[in-house]
């Protein structure tokens, strides 16, 4: 097991938040109320731009936090992005009146929730844009490229994103601006060593010692293809040569180089590769603008690097010559004279609100839930869908272990994680509700906790699989079997709309669905008999989760290597309907 300095590891975003925050209070405050960081300084007149994704990664994207860069990032768990709520309120604190850009990078649970946040800013009438960064050219061809992750390029994007904002631009041309960035921004990448998420015993993956992962993604997950280790010149031409074949790089063109490394690898060995990148783009006539050797965008202690080419023209260069500056990363000389200063009182003001935030967290009881009715349930009362639900919150938080080495398997192992800790926000919730009478109420409530805290995709899908179908419900005293299975076959539509995702796709949807028709199919044979089938078909679309590749998520990267493994997200849905299913037969 790696040893890592930490306390809890259930701590560890909100000690690293108070951690970094503190150390740089000078330029920095933290939302009272969410993981985002606040620039102090920061322009009142213009776009504001908000970046983020999963913690893990720093600098990137708290570090990208600055003058001339981001006003504000919002965090999400280690490899998780950011739930809709801390995409709203970090970006609402923000916002000067002229609309707020995002930019991040094009992965599953960001979308997602990032799309939400919008979503909910555009409610209270601010004007928003985004621009995701797709810039890893080994994740899928050019005629998918919407398909594609952001690594290493958002360094480019958010610098590029950053100095348009501060020209005053509006928000439609900073958005034109960003996206010609985007663009403009290839990337590959390789692992020589995996990454360990703090409290879990192993790594995300497991190289031997004469292998590299090629064309890994930035969240640890594993790259597209495994191969025999090779020297930096080798593998250096070969991605090169991929990222010039992809964008058609020729001579006489102009571009920024950055070689970032991803935790572990040393400046001796980024200076080594950026040797033989230099020695290729003199060769075929390309001008190295600008040059960079750091770890930027990193994923805990991964081995390993990336190459990152900015292919620029007069309009881009303009906006990479203007200054910034943030504790790691700055181009230029910028004073600071046309920043406005937040005031003593503001910040007094916000830091009395986190207190009370806090202090009210601290209040929250911990008392053993049983069910109060004996027998086999017939249908669920508000006080039964209560206690089910919290029963399987402590049921799903247990197995935190078994669906992160699942995940671990394809992905970026934050699934038991972000399970774990959005049941604990459902179970806080419940445990308040006690005398609530409406069942459906209890529903939405612990799916709208799920949905605003967990982050990652699994925030939106799996609030929404009981939030949604709950939602706008005329209110029941208690619930029928068949009431259940059209809860959850609205849940389920709600959930497609969303994700896009089908039966065969390697998704929670194939063990959701079938679990959905046996619901309908066996409503009429009672609670306890429809809630079996349920969880055996849900437990049978796990199993065939394993005959899939991936369309959605970290593994669709590997296509068929993805093939034999269990869908991490399934898993939890059947987990979901056993929890159901034992309750109800106590």
């Amino acid at each position: 097991m790696m040893r890592k300095i930490i306390n809890d590891e259930d701590n560890v975003v909100q000690e690293m938040m108070e951690g970094y925050i503190s150390a740089y209070s000078r330029y920095y405050r933290k939302h009272p109320e969410v993981n985002g960081v606040i620039l102090k300084q920061r322009r009142k007149d213009k776009v504001a731009l908000v970046i983020g994704g999963g913690s893990g990664h720093e600098p990137m994207f708290s570090g990208f936090v600055g003058k001339g860069l981001a006003d504000a990032a919002a965090c999400g768990n280690i490899f998780a992005s950011p739930d809709p709520n801390t995409v709203y309120e970090t970006a609402k604190a923000v916002d000067n009146g002229r609309g707020v850009l995002f930019v991040y990078g094009c992965y599953a649970g960001d979308n997602l929730n990032f799309d939400m946040g919008e979503e909910f800013l555009n409610d209270d009438g601010i004007r928003t844009a985004h621009v995701r960064v797709w810039d890893d050219v080994a994740s899928a061809p050019r005629d998918r490229i919407s398909d594609r992750r952001g690594i290493a390029g958002d360094v480019y994007v958010v610098k590029t994103a950053g100095a348009a904002c501060d020209a005053g631009l509006d928000l439609e041309e900073v958005t034109r601006v960003a996206e010609k960035a985007r663009d403009h921004t290839n990337t590959i990448g390789v692992a020589t060593a995996p990454a360990q998420l703090p409290g879990v015993d192993k790594p995300i993956f497991e190289l031997g010692e004469d292998e590299i992962e090629y064309g890994m993604g930035l969240h640890g997950e594993r790259g597209v293809l495994r191969t025999k280790w090779q020297p930096a010149d080798v593998l250096a031409e070969k991605m090169y040569d991929q990222i010039k074949e992809d964008t058609g790089l020729a001579e006489g063109d102009e571009v920024c180089v950055l070689v970032n490394g991803l935790g572990s690898t040393t400046i001796t060995e980024l200076a080594i590769v950026f040797r033989k990148v230099k020695e290729l783009l003199d060769r075929d006539g390309v001008k190295v603008y600008d040059a960079d050797l750091n770890n930027y965008c990193t994923s805990q202690e991964m081995g390993g690097f990336s190459i990152t080419l900015f292919q620029l023209d007069e309009e881009l260069k303009k906006y990479y010559d203007m200054p910034c500056w943030c504790p790691y990363y700055a181009k230029g000389e910028l004073t600071g004279g046309s920043y406005v200063p937040v005031t003593e009182e503001e910040a007094d003001k916000e830091a009395r609100g986190a207190e009370a935030a806090s202090a009210a967290a601290q209040d929250l009881a911990e008392p053993y839930v049983s069910r109060k009715r004996e027998g086999t349930l017939m249908e669920l009362t508000a006080e039964d869908a209560r206690e089910m639900l919290i029963y399987i919150a402590d049921k799903v938080i247990a197995k935190k272990p078994y669906l992160t080495e699942i995940d671990s398997a394809i992905g970026d192992g934050d699934h038991g994680i972000g399970m774990a800790g959005g049941m604990k926000k459902a179970k806080e919730k419940l445990l308040k509700m006690e005398g609530e009478e409406n069942a459906y109420a209890i529903f939405e409530a612990a799916g709208k906790a799920m949905l605003m805290s967990m982050g990652g995709a699994s925030g939106v899908i799996f609030g929404s699989l009981y939030l949604a179908g709950a939602k706008g419900a005329e209110p029941k005293a208690s619930i029928t079997p068949e009431d259940l299975a059209g809860m959850e076959r609205k849940s389920l539509a709600a959930i497609q709309e969303r994700g896009k995702a089908e039966v065969g796709d390697k998704t929670m949807v194939d063990a959701l669905s079938p679990a959905v028709d046996a619901m309908e199919a066996n409503s009429a044979k009672g609670l306890l008999e429809m809630l079996r089938a349920a969880e055996e078909a849900a437990r049978q679309g796990v199993e065939d989760t394993k005959n899939y590749t991936a369309k959605f998520g970290r593994a669709k990267s590997l296509m068929e290597r993805a093939i034999g493994y269990q869908d991490a997200g399934a898993t939890s849905v059947w987990l979901i309907f056993q929890g159901m299913r034992e309750f109800v037969e106590g």
